[in-house]
Parts: C-alpha cells; sequence; structure tokens
C-alpha cells in the first residue's frame, strides 16, 4: 500500500487542525518543500510512526498547549489509518525514513560514535529476517539475565544458614540420606566428647554391680535335716523341760553337759556337778544326751550360720550399697550419654529393695522357727518361696541393666581414644554440614530448593535456544556482512566521499549485538573511536558524516530486497552535502524511483526538489508544501514549475512583458533589472574575466585596455555598447547611485535601453 494523502494532522508540532492534506494527493514520487521550521520534520516523524508502530514519535511532538491529545489521519491505498489515543489502527512496515534520526542512531550523534550506534546500524545491515533472528538471540539474551535475576532472587530465599558451607547449586544438589539424624547425633557426640577432653580422659566407665541372691536348696535343705537317732517323744519331753526352765534354759543346759562328765570323773555313775548325787536314776539324763549331742550342735549351728549369712549378705547396708551403685551408674550415663549412645536403663531401687527385704524376712522368719525347733523338719512357706521368686526376678533385671552398661564400656573406650585426638574445628565443619544435608530436606527450604533447581533447567533450556539462535546468527551474518561491505562501499564511491569502510563485521557484546568496522582513508585504518590521534570525530567533516549515513540507508535497502513493496521516506537529504554529492544523491533517488512503491522527498531546498521534479515521470509525480498559517502550519500544493523559474529568467521576463504591456507600475523594477542581466550574462559570456566577485565597472575597463589585441575579451563595438547600456542601467543601482530610487525614468528611454540590453544579451 502507498500513502495517498495526510488527511489530518491535529495537536502535533505546528499542526494545529489541518485537513488541507486530503485534498493533497501524494503519487508514487511525492516532493514536499517546506521551510525549516515549519513542521518538514514532524511529518517524517508521523510517517516513521507509521512505519514501525512507535506512538512516542507522535505524542513527544504534541502541540504546545493542545488540550487533546495528537490525532492523524493517513489515507492509505484503499483505506485510511488512524492514529488516535496513543496507537495506529493499522501500520505500514515497509516504510523507511532517512532523517536527522536516522543519522543520530545508525551513525553518530553529532561527531561520536557510540556503543548504541553500532548496535542500531547492526540491525540495519542483517534487514528484517536478521533483525528477527537478532532479536530472537536478543530475547533468549533477557530471559538468560531475568532468570539470572530470579536465580539470584530465589537463591536469596534459601537460608545461608541453612546452607552452612555448601553453595546454592550444591546444597540444592544433595541426596536424601535416612540416617542422617543418627550422623547427626553422632557428630553432636563427638563434637562434645573434643571439647570435653578433659573430662572424658578422668571419667571411669561403669562398674559390675551383682545383687546377692538365696540360696532356696540350701535353705530347704536346713529346714528339712532332724536326728533320727533321737526319739520323737524324748526330744518332745526335753523341751517341755526346758521351756519349765525359763529363759535360756536350753542354753544352761547345752553348757552344763560337758561338765557333767567332768563331775563324774572317778565314779563310776553320772553325778551332778551341783550336788555330786548319782543321776542313774533319772530319765532326763538320757535325753539330754541324745539332745546335746554333736549332730544335734551341728545343726544348730548350720542353722545359725545360714540365719547369720543371710542376715549379713542381705543387709541394709548392703541394700545401701546397692542403691549407691545405681546412683553412680545413672550419673556415669548422664556423663556419657552426651558421648556415644547409652541405654535408658531405669532400675526402680525402691521395688527392689522392697522385694529384696520381703524375701529376707520370710526366709529369716522361717528360719528363726527351725532354730526354735532344731529337731523339726520344715518347709520353705509359699510365701516365703514367691518373695524370693520376686526378689530374683529383681536380680535379673538389675543384672541386666548393668550388663547393658557394660556393654557401653568398650564404646566409652572408643569415645576417650577419639576424644584425645580430635579436631574440633574439623569436627564442627562436619556437624555443620550434616545439618545443612538435614536442613535441605525440611519443607520449606526444599520447597524453595526445587523453585531454584527449576528455575536453573529453565535458565538451562534457554542458554540452549540461545546458542541455537546465534549460530543461526552468526551463519546469516557470515553472509549478509561481507555484501553489505561491497554495497556501502559502492555507494561511498558514487558520492566520491574520498573515504570507504573496512573490516565490516558483527560483535556480540552482553548488551546486544552490534556492528564493527574502521574507516579507510588513503588506505589507513582510522578507528571509531580514540583518546588520541586520527579518528572518527577528527577525520570524517560533517558532509562525511551525512554522506556515510546516506550509504547506510540506500545499501541497507538494496540488501533487504523487496523493494517493490517499499515507501521512502527522505527528509532534507542534502544537509551538509556539497554540489557534487547532491547531485548524486538525486541520482540515486532516480535509480530507485523505478523499484520502489513510492518515494516521498522533504526538504527545504527549492532548487533540489525542483531539480528532482523535472527528473521525475510527469505521470508519477505530486508537490505539495508546508506553510505558515496563522500561528501554525498547513499542507497546501505547490506549483514547482512556478519556482523551477530562476532569478535571471524571472528578470527577463520582465523586460519583455513590460516592452509588450508598458505596465508603467513596473519602470523602476525594469529600470533595476537591466545591470543584474548585464552582469548575469556576463559571468557566463566571460567566466574566466568575470567571476562572481568582479564588478562590471572593472571589468568593463580591462576589456577596454585588450580591444585589439591577442587576448581581446570583447570587440570596440561590444566594448562601447556594454559602456553605454552600464551607464545607463548604473543611475537604478544603489552600488553606483545612491540617489536610484529618486531618479527619472522616460518611457521612450527604458524601452530603447531595455531592447537593447536584450539584444546584447543574445548575441554569442
Amino acid at each position: 500500500m502507498a500513502i495517498e494523502r495526510i488527511s489530518l494532522l491535529r495537536n502535533v508540532g505546528q499542526f494545529d487542525n489541518v485537513s488541507s492534506g486530503a485534498q493533497v494527493p501524494l503519487t508514487p514520487f511525492a516532493v514536499i518543500y517546506a521551510e525549516n521550521g515549519r513542521g518538514k520534520t514532524t511529518l517524517s516523524a508521523i510517517l516513521k510512526s507509521l512505519g514501525s508502530g512507535d506512538p512516542s514519535l507522535i505524542q513527544n511532538r504534541k502541540r504546545l498547549k493542545a488540550q487533546h491529545h495528537p490525532h492523524v489521519i493517513v489515507q492509505l491505498s484503499g483505506a485510511p489509518t488512524i492514529f488516535k489515543d496513543g496507537a495506529w489502527s493499522v501500520t505500514q512496515p515497509e516504510i523507511h525514513v532517512f532523517d536527522d534520526a536516522f543519522v543520530a542512531e545508525n551513525v553518530c550523534s553529532g561527531i561520536e560514535v557510540e556503543t548504541s550506534h553500532r548496535q542500531n546500524l547492526h540491525e540495519l545491515i542483517l534487514g528484517a529476517r536478521g533483525v528477527a533472528l537478532s532479536k530472537a538471540l536478543q530475547g533468549h539474551v533477557e530471559r538468560i539475565e531475568q532468570h539470572n535475576k530470579d536465580m539470584r532472587a530465589k537463591q536469596d530465599a534459601i537460608p545461608a544458614a541453612a546452607r552452612g558451607p555448601f553453595s546454592v547449586d550444591a546444597f540444592c544438589g544433595l541426596s536424601p540420606n535416612k540416617d542422617i539424624d543418627k550422623e547427626i547425633e553422632e557428630a553432636e557426640r563427638r563434637l562434645a566428647a573434643a571439647k570435653a577432653a578433659d573430662a572424658i580422659h578422668q571419667r571411669a566407665a561403669f562398674q559390675t554391680l551383682n545383687l546377692p541372691g538365696f540360696d532356696r536348696d540350701r535353705i530347704r535343705d536346713v529346714l528339712a535335716r532332724s536326728l533320727p537317732d533321737l526319739e520323737g517323744a524324748a526330744a518332745a519331753l526335753v523341751r517341755d523341760h526346758l521351756r519349765k526352765l525359763g529363759r535360756d534354759g536350753e542354753s544352761w543346759v547345752a553348757e552344763g553337759m560337758p561338765r557333767l562328765e567332768a563331775a563324774s570323773a572317778g565314779l563310776d555313775h553320772k553325778a551332778c556337778p551341783f550336788c555330786a548325787q548319782d543321776l542313774a536314776g533319772s530319765t532326763l539324763i538320757p535325753h539330754y544326751q541324745a539332745y546335746f549331742s554333736d549332730a544335734y550342735s551341728q545343726l544348730k549351728d548350720d542353722i545359725r550360720t545360714l540365719g547369720q549369712g543371710i542376715a549379713a549378705d542381705h543387709s541394709g547396708e548392703v541394700m545401701a550399697g546397692f542403691e549407691r551403685s545405681v546412683r553412680d551408674a545413672s550419673e556415669i550415663r548422664d556423663f556419657w550419654k552426651a558421648f556415644t549412645p547409652i541405654p535408658d536403663i531405669r532400675v526402680d531401687t525402691a521395688a527392689v529393695v522392697w522385694a529384696w527385704t520381703a524375701a529376707r524376712e520370710s526366709v529369716l522368719e522361717i528360719l528363726r522357727a527351725k532354730a526354735a525347733s532344731p529337731l523339726e523338719p520344715m518347709q520353705l512357706p509359699d510365701q516365703a518361696v514367691e518373695a524370693v521368686a520376686a526378689f530374683d526376678e529383681q536380680r535379673r533385671s538389675v543384672a541386666e541393666a548393668f550388663d547393658n552398661f557394660l556393654a557401653c564400656n568398650e564404646a566409652i573406650k572408643t569415645v576417650k581414644e577419639q576424644a584425645a585426638s580430635a579436631d574440633v574445628s574439623a569436627l564442627e565443619s562436619d556437624l555443620v554440614r550434616l545439618k545443612s544435608i538435614k536442613a535441605r530436606l525440611e519443607p520449606d527450604v526444599a520447597a524453595k530448593c526445587n523453585d531454584y533447581l527449576k528455575e536453573k533447567a529453565e535458565k538451562a533450556k534457554t542458554e540452549a535456544a540461545r546458542t541455537k539462535a546465534r549460530e543461526a546468527l552468526d551463519k546469516y551474518r557470515e553472509t549478509i556482512f561481507p555484501a553489505y561491505e561491497v554495497a556501502i562501499n559502492a555507494y561511498l564511491a558514487k558520492f566520491n566521499a574520498g573515504f570507504r569502510l573496512g573490516s565490516v563485521t558483527s560483535v556480540n557484546n552482553r548488551g546486544g549485538s552490534a556492528a564493527n568496522y574502521h574507516v579507510v582513508i588513503n588506505n589507513e585504518n582510522v578507528s571509531l573511536t580514540a583518546d588520541a590521534g586520527p579518528s572518527f570525530r577528527t577525520t570524517l567533516s560533517a558532509g562525511d558524516r551525512n554522506t556515510l549515513a546516506l550509504a547506510f540507508f540506500f545499501s541497507s535497502l538494496e540488501q533487504a530486497g523487496n523493494l517493490a513493496d517499499k515507501i521512502l521516506v527522505i527528509d532534507d537529504p542534502m544537509t551538509s552535502l556539497d554540489e557534487h554529492r547532491s547531485l548524486t544523491t538525486m541520482e540515486v533517488m532516480r535509480e530507485l524511483y523505478d523499484q520502489v512503491r513510492q518515494i516521498i522527498v522533504l526538504s527545504h531546498s527549492k532548487p533540489f526538489l525542483c531539480d528532482l521534479w523535472a527528473s521525475a515521470d510527469k505521470n508519477g509525480r505530486s508537490s505539495a508544501r508546508i506553510a505558515r498559517s496563522n500561528t501554525g502550519s498547513t499542507i497546501m500544493a505547490w506549483d514547482v514549475s512556478a519556482d523551477a523559474v530562476t532569478e535571471h529568467d524571472r528578470r527577463h521576463k520582465l523586460v519583455r512583458d513590460y516592452l509588450q504591456a508598458a505596465d508603467h507600475t513596473k519602470e523602476r523594477e525594469v529600470a533595476a533589472a537591466l545591470r543584474h542581466i548585464l552582469e548575469s550574462y556576463m559571468r557566463v559570456a566571460c567566466p574566466t574575466h568575470c567571476p562572481p566577485e568582479r564588478l562590471l565597472g572593472n571589468l568593463l575597463i580591462e576589456c577596454e585596455k585588450k580591444v585589439g589585441g591577442q587576448d581581446e575579451i570583447l570587440s570596440s563595438v561590444n566594448v562601447k555598447e556594454l559602456k553605454q547600456l552600464l551607464g545607463y542601467a548604473n543611475r537604478f543601482h544603489h552600488d553606483t547611485n545612491p540617489a536610484w530610487q529618486t531618479v527619472l525614468i522616460n518611457d521612450a528611454e527604458l524601452v530603447g535601453y531595455a531592447e537593447r540590453t536584450l539584444k546584447f544579451c543574445s548575441r554569442n
């Protein structure tokens, strides 16, 4: 689609509410003239926005003090496109604009080439396809930057205290350890042992503890024993008698029996130790002798010995010692459990002592009964049996507990050895590491690690995509950049630039890809930037920089291809260009005219536009001008033909019209034009002798001197005629007559000199 009209310009730049452009068509070749400051650059920016879709190009030019936002309507082929509320209804991406902004964006700002210029030039060289590849690459790069930013945030969310000595990646990559709690517990113990090495060295291990038992077989044996030779009736008789003797009667009799033998010494009968009476007739003496025999005494001794042994082995002092041993073992356990696993074994000393006491009292009670009746066979009562059994159960429990304690002594020995040679710092590091491994599995930390790992995986995918995109872009650039270098140097040659570009390549920077090149002058490479010596800023003039920009622009169009769909908008391409480059620029645009869909050229130079207009196809050209209107500007038709006439042509026409129509209001203007006509003619007829800075009077003097000579300039007739004509014309020129505005004019005289002047200036 081509641009057919600028239908509406409202609240933008110098345009208040301009709809006159709807009546000014823009054809495939259109020229727009505007004086500086009238709105030419604004119109270029509007068309550039239409091509790029960038609303800021229009919004930044909102008309000062305007109440409403910019509103623009551009008529494209077949349908209008509207800019309103900060957006275009339709864009035309095939519009390409060359203006001051193009130079500032792609070549340099003033005299400096910055990174942004080389980045923009990189996109310009790449063209649409390459830009798409470059944007894809840059998109991946930006996403990687975002990944990095997100990863840093997610990394910071993972508590540093939880990570311990691990990096984030190492921490999040830790594998689960089902035994971690045990390992931490062991590490804590080893560290505690290392810190308490002196106390550990001095501390004892567990000691053996065995509770005395009750020999039930022996007890039963003693209880069951009797004297088979001692009749029960006799024994009963003796016991009955002994009871009559009162307290300690049996002991008294038992001690007296040996004295009976002593009292009977030398006698043939048993005699009483007290009265020496014959005891042969006593019925008790034989019973006493049987009762207090050695066997009987032994039985009583065994009963007494057993009872005393049980009383001693199971005394309160022994029980108290047991309780002390349990307390000691508990204290030892409390100390060592901080350094090595110690069974949490509890001994109910009260229960043990209670069962112990019950068993002892039950056994002693039956033994006391036996001691009272030694000859009476007895059995261990069920109550005593149960009490002893209960105590035995407590004994087994205590023995098992202390066996478990004793089993820890080997571990305690190991703790002592390790503590003696431990490295506290290393153990602390190990503990921190193990705690970090455990912390990795905490739900909150695990969720944050998973977020980080997910982001890291996404970054890896993006990096792979970036690598692929870079490879595609590099492959494309390997072709396009050499071709672009050839194309741009071809245009620079056309422009007779006096320099060319070398080593046009692409480079990948963190901020994006950029084009790199150097200027070649007289086969010497000139750097784009340099702190000292020749550089871009010191070797290229303003015209050179603008020429380079034009070469960039035209080369990019050529390399982009598909020229038939392009719409070119060129704003003041003649800035800082000399005459021969202006002509070359016009030639390039004439060549492009037949290759593109539309060319719109805006300029403040009427001669430049007129020359372009003259060379364009008459059926495909159009013209417009941006003119002053009240406090702003408007768009109107422009008669190029009228402005194409030179001042010299106007003066000739003025004089001819006067001679034909005799318009007396033009007399003084005609009289003043005669000298200008003569000057213009002589500068063309005698360019060597009449340069622009030389006055005609001085030329006339030289001509008079050289009349008839080999270097004659004018013949004597022409010298005479020129002298007379100039003498008349000088009367009406401010340089030769201060009163030229008041000189009286005679119509007949003016007609004569006017005819003679035209005739003189028509000679070869």
